[in-house]
């Protein structure tokens, strides 16, 4: 595991930046974030000269056995100036009918089509051995929901899970009164828009991935979670459940999912200029994928410390 360091020469490089420079943070910052830190979660600093941005990398499903201390993240989130979380979809009363109505275009494939319609015999051949191993019928779903039913119900990634540090640090951050932002959300009706006519083959890839999750088995669940918490971000990006859950819609889907990486670089950006500790909370995956988030902060000339996200750990 490797980590960035304020050496004299860093801070010296630093100065080169054509963004905000490092400079000395007030005490009251650095007990925040040293704070955050004792929760065991992975996370990241760009220290400016109006303050501290804390990036929390997020995995959904956190497994109770995982040893982390998410009282640590939620006294620091308490803390803090501000923290920005992940938006969730805005559904009105009509996108509820609208996905009654759609429902069949979202759930199941075309009309008179099939799996094996879509499918090469080698992905057909591993969707029916785990059909028979979970005496289900997978034939006229689509694959998303295939991929979907795989992961949350026969891999069962998110059972017997802790909270995810979003809602820890809503929690806190409501009970302290501290403001919240989000990147805008998405409505509803587009999103059901863009599932109802998706070609279903652009699904594919997800279905794969999820069955090789399955395939893998519940071990991969802990080992994901023993990975986040060591702060071996190479180790999660490249788990198999990890990687399904990266590979489904929406972070797949080419307009949604960069938009969605978008707004999360410019709204830590423009946090960078703000006064006091910000405390974002960022899906993993879209922080330290090739060209995510992190990438793209020190493209636009931050200094980002923290564990290594591109080597191999």
């Amino acid at each position: 595991m490797q980590f960035k360091t304020f050496t004299a020469a860093a801070l010296a490089a630093a100065t080169l930046w054509p963004h905000p420079a490092v400079s000395q943070v007030p005490s009251s910052e650095n007990e925040i974030v040293v704070t955050a830190k004792r929760s065991g979660a992975p996370m990241w600093t760009i220290d400016t000269d109006n303050g501290t941005v804390l990036l929390v990398g997020e995995i959904a499903g956190v497994p109770k056995i995982t040893p982390w201390q998410p009282d640590m993240l939620e006294e620091a989130a308490a803390e803090a100036d501000r923290v920005i979380l992940r938006a969730r979809p805005k559904f009105s009363a009509g996108d509820i009918f609208r996905m009654i109505f759609a429902g069949g275009k979202i759930t199941k494939l075309p009309d008179g089509t099939t799996a094996a319609q879509y499918l090469s015999a080698e992905q057909r051949d591993r969707l029916a051995r785990l059909e028979a191993q979970y005496d289900i019928d997978y034939d006229r779903r689509s694959f998303l929901m295939t991929s979907f039913d795989l992961l949350a119900r026969r891999l069962d990634f998110d059972d017997d899970t802790t909270k995810d540090p979003t809602d820890i640090v809503k929690k806190a951050a409501k009970r302290a009164d501290i403001p919240v932002l989000r990147p805008e959300r998405f409505r509803g009706e587009d999103l059901l828009d863009d599932l109802a006519e998706a070609d279903p083959a652009s699904h594919i890839p997800c279905l794969e991935a999820a069955m090789a999750a399955t395939e893998a088995g519940q071990t991969i669940i802990e080992a994901r979670g023993e990975a986040w918490r060591n702060f071996k971000i190479r180790a999660v990006m490249e788990n198999p459940l990890e990687i399904a859950l990266g590979t489904c819609w929406p972070w797949a889907d080419d307009d949604i999912g960069t938009e969605i990486r978008d707004q999360w670089t410019g709204m830590l950006a423009d946090a960078a200029q703000e006064k006091g500790v910000t405390l974002a909370v960022v899906p993993l995956r879209v922080l330290a994928e090739n060209g995510g988030v992190l990438d793209q902060l020190e493209e636009r000339g931050f200094a980002v410390y923290g564990p290594d996200w591109r080597g191999t750990n």
